[in-house]
């Protein structure tokens, strides 16, 4: 019978706790604060949390003594150095000790808890030191997630783990995976929306006047301090692959919930999203209908706003189509309710990232008609279309399970390829940018003339048409009549260049 993992299991939840709370005060220690005092409580409080991490061992499961010598030794540099921050104000050498002083935090530890077999004056004992302290802990920056999703997640077959798997732990652990994905989303959507930049810019007053900048700044410094601190006393505690290990990975991740992602933990990061996705879409419905003009900040031009973003609400449509497909495959099946939220709130997103596509193509028209038509600019718009027919037919598989996703979307990919093809896609950028050309007196000829000779219709046209343009234009011509003329044989007979010649001979 397997021994119980939980006091383990117990003791790694609080040092993954107590990382947090480390990151946290380190934060506050060091953001928006010259190096002074912060240096001596930020080694005394890193002690404080390895000496509890190894208590009672030396590494894995063995016991701790912390018999080494010279180990002791570095506490009196270490802590002279620490001291020298509130003591002395030398650059230089407050700059030498940002690297000296974590560099001898590092040998001490490593030789406290005995994690390197090499005698301290070897070359070898320094790599173990380098690698210990730099590569290694990255590896470990999963486990304190690990961690919680094996503390909310219930043991298959226990009452105990069922009792402790309650709804409020699992809306906890969706808000948490919600966080970092949504801190993405929200800058690309407040980087594409100045109206909905102005609203987040204004969130900051409810904390005090803290700028979103300042809050990010705070919380990548906290969360990279206490993950990597997390991440190195484990390194530490199970520098082995021994049965120590295999120990302790068993009480990590001995009940660990499959793939499948519980489904109140996923409609509540589904309804993180959709929450702000609604007053993004709420924006966009009052920008498309035109009651924008008194949202917008007065510096903004309703034009300018109108024709930016269009990318970034892209790439917000991208990462919502794998959060649907997550949502549609990655989601446990459980009561007819949960399944009911489950599809509302996937059907919520779909709609919603729909309404950015429609914002994203009314702006990339707007700044087609103010920069002119590019076949980059033509390739999106046809992308965006496909998007839009794959989250219609994603739709379609949230109310039908036996509907084929994979089918579809290879079928769509393929008939959206050869439509792309059949589109003419040069004679479309020739014709608009004459159109527009007419509309606003600016035209790009060069542009035109690097296209090709489905081009040659359009700008033949612009010819005649444009009496004031007949110098370059005809130029143009000319240049493409020669390259079609010196094509080769019959062999080489195009259509669209047959046109071409043809033309020729006509005029």
């Amino acid at each position: 019978m397997l021994r119980d993992p939980a006091p383990w299991q117990r003791k790694y939840e609080t040092m993954a706790v107590c990382s947090l709370g480390y990151g946290l005060f380190s934060q506050y220690l060091f953001v928006g604060n010259a190096l002074g005092l912060s240096v001596l409580l930020f080694v005394g409080a890193f002690y404080g949390l390895f000496f509890y991490a190894v208590q009672g061992r030396i590494g894995g499961f063995d016991q701790w003594r912390g018999q080494s010598k010279s180990g002791w030794l570095l506490i009196l540099p270490i802590a002279l150095l620490a001291l020298s921050y509130v003591l002395f104000h030398n650059e230089l050498f407050r700059s030498l000790n940002i690297v000296v002083l974590p560099a001898l935090i590092a040998a001490q530890t490593v030789l406290l808890s005995r994690s390197s077999a090499k005698p301290w004056y070897r070359t070898a004992f320094y790599q173990d030191v380098l690698y210990l302290a730099l590569i290694k802990p990255v590896s470990y920056f999963a486990v304190p997630f690990g961690l919680l999703a094996n503390r909310i997640s219930p043991k298959a077959g226990s009452e105990e783990g069922q009792m402790q798997n309650s709804k409020l732990r699992r809306i906890a652990l969706g808000l948490l995976l919600a966080v970092p994905p949504l801190v993405v989303v929200i800058l690309l959507l407040a980087s594409a929306d100045q109206i909905f930049m102005d609203l987040v810019n204004r969130l900051p007053e409810l904390f005090g006047g803290l700028s979103i900048g300042s809050l990010l700044r705070r919380v990548i410094v906290a969360g990279i301090i206490a993950l990597y601190s997390f991440g190195y006393l484990w390194t530490l505690l199970f520098r082995k692959s021994g049965d120590g290990w295999k120990e302790a990975s068993t009480a990590v991740n001995g009940s660990m919930p499959g793939i499948a992602l519980d489904p109140l933990t996923a409609v509540t990061l589904l309804i993180s999203f959709n929450v702000v996705y609604i007053v993004f879409a709420a924006i966009q419905f009052s920008y498309l209908f035109g009651a924008a003009h008194g949202l917008l900040p007065a510096e903004a031009a309703y034009a300018e706003y109108a024709r930016q973003g269009f990318a970034q609400l892209v790439v917000v449509a991208l990462i919502n189509l794998a959060l649907l497909l997550g949502g549609l495959h990655g989601i446990r099946k459980e009561g007819k309710g949960a399944e009911t939220a489950r599809k509302l709130s996937l059907s919520l997103l779909v709609g919603c990232t729909i309404v950015m596509l429609v914002s994203a193509y009314s702006r990339l028209s707007l700044y087609e008609s103010a920069y002119g038509y590019t076949q980059t600019r033509i390739l999106v718009h046809g992308f965006m279309i496909f998007l839009g027919l794959i989250l219609i037919v994603s739709f379609v598989r949230i109310w039908r399970e036996h509907f084929s996703l994979a089918k579809a979307y290879i079928g769509l990919a393929v008939a959206a390829y050869v439509v792309m093809n059949y589109v003419n896609v040069d004679a479309i950028i020739a014709e608009q940018n004459i159109a527009r050309y007419h509309a606003t007196g600016k035209i790009d000829l060069n542009y035109l003339g690097s296209r090709s000779s489905d081009a040659f219709p359009a700008i033949a046209e612009l010819s005649v048409e444009a009496p004031e343009l007949q110098p370059s234009s005809d130029e143009l011509l000319r240049s493409m009549r020669l390259a079609a003329q010196n094509r080769g044989g019959w062999p080489s007979w195009n259509l669209s260049v047959s046109r071409v010649t043809n033309w020729t001979e006509e005029k």
